[in-house]
């Protein structure tokens, strides 16, 4: 190429115009801007190995979490035996139908549910009753649903009519049967409706004169999680699968104290056939005054074997959570006394045979004929929820006593209290420690401030002693219980700058996990959660996509992390740094929660090239404010970029009200 004078000229000005803007994109302080954060991560001294399990979620029946959300089945009180026998269902007599609906108890096809429905038609005119589901049916187009009902006709020859009806009236699909049982037994047809309806209704009717007992009628879609027939529903599956999460605990935490012990959780009681799972009422029906839920119950259709499978599924280890023979003290604090601690404790040995014992065993055999017969690889326990003071710590000590001494490999959970360091929380420690206590449960509920300046909260723990579970945090955007806490960005933000020292600090704190997980946005009783539901959709919240961040992020071992800014003073950057090594990848995760961009200037010592190409993984916000929605799932979510780093020591912007993951391939 042959340059006239003039081009040059123009050459010579391209030249040194990109040299400027080479130094402004790696110097900026030379050009006036703020002299960058400077973060120097040791890629060559790896520090503490992070536990595979880390990062993971706790499910507790709370916001009509498991009947009505995670367990598919659509009919409320499907065998009448909520107190008000008919709660969920209302008689159907048009025009000049005449008949009579009535409970019973005497002759029950299962005595474990001795309630059932009678229903008696005196005309030809269609009699019989609807079911509203748990604030409706959610129905799709195109879809099966399984009709099933114990049935036993007891008189006359009338015709069962089942139809399913829109919120407005439309009616979606019905099915007609003829051959009615004359003795107890399971008849099932299915029903495919021709609209999508998020309000749908059951009915089921009878035809002609006669009298029919029904029992256990239920209605379930046919496309449930791994399409297991009286599943659990997918997309609320998929949303846990799709955070990676290492371990899921469960049934809950205070619903497994209950407010009275006989109203406590039981596990035995939730294995085995539906029909011999008994009702219990479920203590958020009658907890909160301001939010009274009179229609939540636990049938059990959830219970421990379908936890356990579910953990198998999506890959992630079971924490079981059993009553330590106390009740919830915040509710009436019931003791069970400690010379008949037996029963609770013969429980907990029960239930890692039922998880882990060969199909020869007791317990063991009682999961085989349930279609598992390997075992489920449980791990670990939790002994109580949130419990305190001398009365937990006596009871504990049996616990930890008779289960070492026939499963010591087993991980003992313990609770340190409801709060991160008051004077129950001190008392349990050191009690705790004394008793060679395996891993600690903290809970935490409190402002943004409140997780901002705690990064650094375990920092002085001692390694040696009991691990760490985090068992229980959420950012509150107003204040604990109230009605106006927020999922929203700033809460979300917060709770990872605090994960930041949790995964620095993964010598200590071996677990954590956000609470709650699931809430019906039309059936609530606590606010803020991970993911919200309505009867067909589902979304995450900015906190769960922080969570899914640290999960799909977490890394194999610490490294070693200097910042030139401290966050203990300063709010404008958190920062931990991992290493991914089988990828053989360092992964940065830095969170600005302020409105402006923040330099960095990483220094990857002991690295001696990095790869060109390496991962940002953003989540951010336009406000602190923003949150997501059914109408707007993922206006708050993570976006993927390549950046082109050359050298170990580079500069990267961090954006304003945002989380930023690095994976940069060394």
């Amino acid at each position: 190429m042959i340059l006239t004078p003039a081009c040059h000229i123009q050459f010579a000005l391209q030249l040194i115009l990109q040299r400027l803007f080479f130094f402004a994109a790696f110097l900026p302080f030379h050009l006036g801007a703020a002299e960058p954060t400077t973060i120097i991560v040791q890629t060559d001294k790896p520090g503490a190995h992070i536990n595979p399990a880390m990062w993971g979620v706790f499910f507790e029946d709370i916001n009509f979490g498991a009947d009505g959300g995670l367990y598919a089945e659509l009919v409320k009180n499907r065998g009448f035996e909520f107190p008000d026998s008919l709660m969920g269902w209302s008689k159907l007599a048009p025009g000049i139908a005449k008949g009579h609906l009535s409970i019973h108890d005497e002759n029950p096809f299962n005595s474990a549910n001795q309630h059932y429905l009678q229903i008696e038609s005196e005309s030809n005119v269609p009699f019989g009753v609807a079911n509203e589901g748990f604030r409706g049916m959610g129905i799709r187009k195109g879809e099966a649903y399984d009709f099933s009902a114990q049935i036993r006709k007891v008189t006359g020859s009338p015709v069962l009519r089942l139809e399913l009806y829109s919120a407005q009236g439309a009616l979606l699909d019905s099915v007609r049967l003829t051959e009615l049982p004359s003795e107890w037994k399971k008849v099932t047809t299915i029903l495919h409706p021709n609209e999508t309806d998020s309000r749908a209704k059951l009915y089921v009717l009878l035809e002609g004169k006669g009298t029919v007992d029904f029992d256990m009628i239920s209605l379930f879609p046919e496309h449930t999680w791994k399409n297991r027939p009286g599943g659990l529903r997918a997309d609320m599956v998929q949303m846990l699968a799709d955070l990676k999460p290492g371990f899921v605990r469960f049934p809950g935490g205070c619903i497994v104290e209950g407010s009275e012990l006989d109203r406590r959780y039981q596990w035995k009681k939730t294995i085995g056939a539906v029909e011999e799972r008994a009702l219990v009422i479920n203590r958020w029906n009658y907890e909160f005054l301001h939010r009274p839920a009179p229609d939540y119950f636990q049938s059990f259709g959830l219970g421990f074997f379908e936890f356990f499978q579910m953990c198998e599924d999506i890959g992630a280890e079971p924490l079981p959570i059993l009553n330590c023979g106390m009740a919830c003290q915040f509710n009436s604090g019931q003791l069970c006394p400690l010379d008949q601690l037996d029963t609770y404790i013969r429980d907990a040995l029960d239930l890692i045979e039922f998880a882990n014992g060969p199909a020869l065993t007791t317990w063991g055999a009682k999961r085989a004929a349930m279609g598992h017969l390997e075992s489920f690889h449980l791990k670990m326990i939790g002994i109580g929820n949130e419990q305190w003071d001398e009365q937990y710590i006596e009871r504990y000590a049996k616990f930890h006593k008779a289960l070492k001494a026939k499963y010591p490999d087993i991980q003992l959970i313990s609770s340190a209290g409801p709060l991160p360091d008051d004077r129950r929380f001190k008392f349990a420690w050191p009690k705790l420690r004394e008793l060679k206590a395996d891993i600690v449960d903290e809970h935490c509920y409190a402002n943004p401030e409140w997780f901002f300046k705690n990064t650094h909260r375990y920092d002085d723990y001692d390694s040696n002693g009991p691990k760490v579970f985090m068992g229980e945090y959420a950012a509150q955007s107003d204040k604990v219980v109230s009605v106006k806490n927020r999922n929203n960005l700033e809460c979300a933000l917060a709770e990872a700058a605090y994960m930041t020292g949790l995964e620095r600090n993964a010598a200590v704190v071996r677990m954590a996990s956000y609470a709650p997980l699931f809430a019906h946005v039309d059936a609530w009783q606590w606010t803020p959660n991970l993911i919200w539901t309505d009867n067909l959709r589902v979304f995450g919240t900015p906190n769960y996509y922080v969570q899914q961040l640290f999960s799909r992020n977490r890394g194999d071992v610490v490294l070693p992390l200097k910042c030139s800014l401290d966050s203990e003073t300063d709010s404008k950057l958190y920062a931990s740094a991992v290493k991914d090594e089988g990828k053989n990848e360092v992964i940065l995760k830095l969170i600005n929660p302020t409105p402006e961009s923040h330099e960095v200037a990483i220094q990857l010592e002991g690295a001696q090239s990095v790869k060109a190409a390496a991962i940002a993984i953003v989540l951010q916000g336009k406000k602190l404010i923003d949150e997501n929605s059914l109408g707007g799932p993922t206006n708050t979510s993570p976006h993927s970029i390549s950046i082109q780093i050359n050298l170990p020591n580079f500069h990267w912007s961090v954006p304003a009200f945002a989380m930023a993951v690095l994976r940069v391939p060394l």
